[in-house]
């Protein structure tokens, strides 16, 4: 009977995980179509925003002696100083999702190393903060926080010291990590090479370009772009992030519903059988004493 009672008890342990994990779904789900929606809405303005920079920058190299001057255009073969800038999740249980980001700052750091390359990461989330500590590497930044509840100010925040950085050639080359939403159930590794911007497959064509822009203007609009393509590209980044988060949490906790509902249907069963065998054995009991007292 003993073994009956350890049966009855793991069954309403996991009884307990199992609503658990299906409340966790059902937060995640919630969650998720309202974080899908805004980063559809992010998504179409940062490629906006992407287009009209690579354009204009395209034009000015195009028609203007000499080209843009500005560094964030400026491509550079053998970087000497690399910050990359990766965001994970603050909270686990959401799948592989952390560790599929860290892997790729991990190979993007051997890779760079190999090449003689300085490699500064700046990290968001506190699950690739606590891997990195734990390694012992050095972190320039770190954000607990920001990747749970993105803001465009925190976005803001967080970009800054990258942007002067390059622009004052204290860092030659900017990277962004994160692991991003795809769709309901799949989650999609990017990685964006910020600065510096590459417009070498951009074909201006003015005869189809939408813009009309005064040639004494496109300096002046490109710096403000500049800063808004850092800004807005980061904070999609993290919203993208976000999205992709509660897609794989919500698919890690149905597994591990259907995983407990697997469990205590075997549970169950082995508790049958345990009962059958304690029963048959008091019966042979029983019949085994009636004989004796015959």
């Amino acid at each position: 009977m003993a073994n009956l009672k350890d049966i009855k008890r793991k069954i309403k342990s996991v009884n307990n995980t199992k609503k658990t994990t299906r409340a966790m779904k059902l937060v995640s789900t919630a969650k998720l179509k309202r974080a899908e929606e805004v980063a559809k809405r992010s998504r179409e303005y940062a490629n906006k925003i992407n287009e009209m920079l690579s354009e204009i920058a395209s034009r000015i190299n195009k028609f203007k002696v000499g080209g843009t001057t500005s560094r964030f255009f400026e491509p550079i073969e053998n970087p000497k100083v690399v910050d990359i800038v990766f965001i994970t999740a603050d909270k686990g249980l959401c799948g592989g999702f952390n560790i599929q980001t860290i892997k790729r700052v991990n190979t993007l750091i051997d890779e760079f190393k190999q090449k003689g390359s300085k490699v500064r990461l700046r990290a968001v989330g506190r699950k690739g903060i606590d891997f990195f500590n734990f390694k012992g590497m050095e972190l320039y930044t770190k954000d607990i926080g920001v990747s749970s509840s993105p803001t465009y100010e925190k976005a803001q925040e967080i970009i800054l010291k990258v942007i002067e950085d390059f622009s004052t050639s204290q860092s030659d080359k900017i990277i962004l990590v994160h692991n991003g939403y795809k769709n309901m159930i799949t989650q999609e590794l990017r990685q964006v090479d910020l600065a510096p911007v590459d417009i070498s497959d951009i074909k201006s064509d003015d005869n189809e370009s939408m813009m009309e822009i005064e040639s004494e203007n496109e300096e002046k609009i490109l710096d403000e772009l500049i800063k808004k393509y850092f800004e807005y590209n980061m904070y999609y980044a993290l919203i993208d992030s976000l999205a992709a988060e509660h897609s794989a949490r919500m698919q890690a906790m149905d597994n591990a519903t259907k995983n407990a509902s697997q469990r205590v249907d075997e549970l169950t069963i082995l508790y049958n059988k345990a009962r059958q065998e304690a029963i048959t054995t008091e019966l042979i009991e029983i019949i085994s004493g009636m004989e004796a007292l015959k």
